[in-house]
């Protein structure tokens, strides 16, 4: 049988509002040490994705002006590319080296069911699971 994305993923996942305070979203991804998470509406429909990343150039450019935050909706990085739970663990490896992505939503029917990492194909490919 094979192994698909929805076998390996993360399905307890720390999401965040594109209403969120960008500061408290910054603490979140350093509390949790995380390196991103999916943002998501009222609906439950990703919307976007924050990373640290995201968070490293608002800090970074902050240093040139006074002011800085807002919503993480003016932060996040859109479109967001997602796997499908049903793909295969080869398709998604291949997904991943084609991308600089670390990690990527995995959704079910158009709704954010998990995420999955670098490490967690890694991990499975390996036999180290």
């Amino acid at each position: 049988m094979t192994r698909t994305v929805a076998d390996i993923m993360a399905t307890q996942l720390v999401t965040f509002s594109p209403d969120m305070n960008i500061h408290e979203a910054i603490r979140i991804l350093l509390d949790k040490r995380i390196s991103g998470a999916p943002v998501v509406d009222s609906n439950g429909a990703l919307v976007g994705m924050l990373s640290k990343k995201d968070c490293l150039k608002i800090v970074f450019s902050s240093q040139y002006h006074d002011d800085w935050g807002g919503p993480v909706r003016d932060f996040m990085s859109v479109p967001v590319e997602t796997l499908d739970a049903d793909m295969d663990l080869v398709s998604a490896a291949q997904r991943f080296l084609a991308s600089h992505f670390r990690r990527f939503p995995v959704l079910r029917d158009g709704k954010l069911v998990g995420q999955v990492s670098r490490y967690d194909i890694l991990k499975v490919l390996t036999g180290k699971s």
